[in-house]
């Protein structure tokens, strides 16, 4: 991994979660990690733990990514390693509720980082490895992209948003040496996805584990340009594709 693309990666949503699994794999490959999240406590700890286990380099970076030039000092942070690697995790909305019931500020902070800074990691990160001529990219993205449902109204538009920016990119540089992979997530055993389940007083059913999402994004890394981890096609279609868009809006809403 570290001869394809590099020898560091950073993790954007990093501490725990998939984000943190992603940081796992990626050092049990040999890679360096830089690790991005709001929380220093929980950073500094998770570090140690894959210093102590891989015996890789680690950085960690305390930054909201839904702030405001949170990518220009990440990427000034970082101008002295060469990133091979990006995964953008950060974005899960942890209050699935109707659209009306969030205020108008969190909505646009979710778009601004789900949309924004994702672009924003790319252009910063991907630009120097089409220059290179190697690196990948991750978008994290989600089966609520399929198709506005009831209570995913922002979430789903914005991931949305990055299924199709991560598609478009794949397309632009995959020649040149870049990889980049939309990775599509159905329920995955996250704290934020416990903590909507919790709120709600319902059981988990039936969940992902983030360590086998995160190996098989590695292991998928180069089969663009999107990869839908639990399905028995997973380069193939939306399962919802062969429906009206009418039904496919019923089918998600019916889903929460």
């Amino acid at each position: 991994m570290t001869s394809k693309y590099g020898p560091w990666g950073i993790v954007a949503g990093g501490s725990d979660g998939i984000g943190a699994a992603f940081a796992h794999e990626m050092a049990a490959r040999g890679l360096n990690v830089v690790l991005v999240a709001r929380r220093i406590p929980v950073l500094e700890a998770f570090a140690e733990e894959i210093r102590a286990k891989h015996g890789v380099e680690v950085r960690t970076v305390a930054l909201d990514l839904s702030a405001s030039g949170a990518l220009a000092e990440l990427a000034s942070v970082t101008s002295d390693i060469e990133v091979g690697l990006f995964v953008y995790n950060a974005g899960g909305d942890d209050f699935s509720t109707p659209f009306l019931d969030k205020d108008l500020a969190t909505h646009l902070l979710l778009v601004h980082r789900n949309c924004d800074s994702v672009l924003e990691a790319a252009y910063r990160f991907g630009g120097p490895m089409v220059t290179r001529g190697r690196g990948g990219v991750v978008l994290v993205t989600s089966g609520a992209a399929w198709a506005g449902g009831a209570t995913l109204a922002t979430y789903g538009a914005t991931k949305a948003f990055d299924l199709i920016l991560a598609e478009a990119l794949w397309a632009e540089w995959h020649a040149s040496g870049v990889d980049v992979l939309s990775l599509v997530l159905g329920k995955t055993d996250t704290p934020s996805m416990r903590r909507v389940f919790d709120a709600k007083g319902e059981p988990y059913g039936e969940v992902a584990d983030p360590a086998d999402v995160a190996r098989e994004a590695l292991d998928h890394l180069g089969d663009g340009p999107t990869w839908i981890f639990g399905s028995p096609d997973p380069t193939g279609a939306s399962p919802l594709g062969a429906l009206s868009r009418r039904d496919a809006v019923l089918v998600m809403s019916r889903a929460r």
